[in-house]
């Protein structure tokens, strides 16, 4: 009869199927970065810039996404409510009406999104200001919005890898997690507060 020893040697380490994939699962994570530079080379940064201001002015600022770009914009805005802002998310539960004097943050790879769109519609019947964050700027989403940043990413119908060998919308997914961060640490460096009283508004009932 094997032993528990005896069998635990018996499997050994290049006999796992899996650890052949850790060459490949390299190559892909450097395809992403070099992906996300090469998308990070093309941005707009004086475009982008003027959502700053827009942001510093607002009465209060809302996200709204649909899918994997959604939850880009609740890290978003997460990182926005750490600096002292009155951030929302379309559709939960909690989020109030939004009114004018408020400012919409909208993200749609293809600028077509039904929801994000009539989210976008309902900002501005009410008087409130909608920047988007697109990959075009020929869009219903585009013709509502006061600016439209450009991640000039792959659509996620985009099948030919001409942009992007990633499925679907994953480069602008990822670039408008990126992408945010990068205008949160902007924010940060201008009004510096320490990390330390950041941390005060971190969630303390997880």
């Amino acid at each position: 009869m094997e032993t528990k020893a005896n069998q635990e040697k018996s499997v050994q380490p290049a006999e796992m199927p899996f650890l052949k994939q850790a060459g490949q699962l390299k190559k892909n994570l450097n395809m992403i970065l070099s992906e996300q530079l090469h998308l990070a080379a093309k941005l707009d940064y004086e475009q982008i810039a003027r959502i700053i201001p827009e942001l510093m002015t607002a009465e209060r600022i809302f996200v709204a996404g649909a899918g994997r770009s959604g939850l880009s914009m609740k890290a978003a805005a997460m990182r926005l409510m750490h600096f002292g802002f009155q951030v929302y998310v379309a559709g939960e539960t909690t989020t109030p009406a939004i009114r004018k004097g408020d400012l919409l943050l909208a993200a749609s790879g293809s600028g077509t999104t039904t929801s994000i769109v009539n989210s976008a519609q309902k900002a501005v019947n009410a008087g409130a200001k909608v920047i988007a964050l697109s990959v075009t700027a020929d869009s219903p989403l585009a013709a509502l919005a006061e600016l439209v940043c450009i991640l000039p990413a792959a659509q996620k119908q985009d099948h030919g890898k001409t942009v992007s060998q990633q499925y679907a919308g994953s480069l602008y997914e990822q670039g408008l997690l990126l992408l945010t961060d990068a205008i949160f640490q902007t924010l940060w460096a201008m009004e510096y507060s320490p990390a330390e009283t950041l941390w005060t508004r971190h969630a303390n009932l997880e």
